[in-house]
């Protein structure tokens, strides 16, 4: 049976915490969502690599990472519990029609998927104090809803108020030589729920990094970018020191 969330590696004090929100495409088998099966294979359904790169760095590094187990089609778990896109009706120009719920369901729905994870989240970082959470995201090099748009960049970092951690990430990615975009392919100061309640309200350094999804279909790829974000984010550690 499917939890709402999973967590990989063992946790240490001062370590580094992985958090994906969106690393699954699993929908329970008590809701359906009114939508093409073939939909949960897509981005829309799930951070596409995500998961992977995520139990990769936190096997081959002492990190822990906690896993979303559900899909961000059920609830979007990089939202606020009182926004609307929380549980949502469109993703990418994909209508997710049954999605339209009465506000008992809705309740409903977060208290059971959204809750649940996010309590978690809090609990580890209050447990094991890290020096660095690391909010991983993979993004679409194309959308549906806008083909024409240009999304060229090899990894994204993305964060709000907080600079710190972010603008040593921004230059470590860049001497490994990809093309990086600094709040791209979207800004942190839109969209970074996650890490505002969890890290940021509290002081506790941060990066959001999105990987280009073409990049990590594989396991090769996928390998690759496990190991430059251990090799960033240990340096990013000991800057912070």
């Amino acid at each position: 049976m499917t939890t709402p969330f999973e967590i990989v590696g063992i946790p240490t004090d001062n370590s580094i915490l992985i958090v994906a929100d969106h690393a699954s495409n699993t929908v329970p088998a008590n809701i359906d969502l009114g939508i093409s099966q073939s939909f949960l294979e897509d981005h829309i359904a799930y951070d596409i690599g995500s998961a992977a790169v995520s139990r990769e760095m936190a096997l081959r590094s002492g990190y822990l990472a906690i896993l979303a187990g559900y899909s961000r089609l059920v609830v979007d778990l990089n939202r606020y519990p009182d926004e609307e896109a929380v549980i949502p009706l469109r993703s990418d120009g994909v209508e997710i029609p049954n999605n339209l719920l009465d506000l008992p369901d809705r309740v409903d729905r977060i208290d059971r998927y959204f809750k649940p994870y996010h309590q978690r989240v809090a609990q580890l970082i209050a447990d094991i104090r890290p020096s660095l959470v690391v909010a991983l995201h993979s993004f679409t090099p194309k959308l549906r809803s806008n083909p024409q748009l240009e999304r060229p960049w090899d990894v994204g970092v993305m964060y709000n108020d907080y600079e710190t951690a972010p603008r040593m990430a921004l230059q470590f990615l860049e001497e490994e030589q990809l093309v990086v975009g600094d709040q791209l392919p979207y800004s942190g100061k839109d969209l970074n729920a996650t890490m505002n309640r969890q890290a940021e309200a509290i002081g506790q350094p941060y990066i959001g990094i999105e990987i280009r999804q073409d990049h990590i279909t594989e396991e090769k790829g996928q390998k690759r970018f496990a190991e430059i974000l251990i090799r960033v984010c240990n340096k990013i550690q000991t800057g912070l020191a």
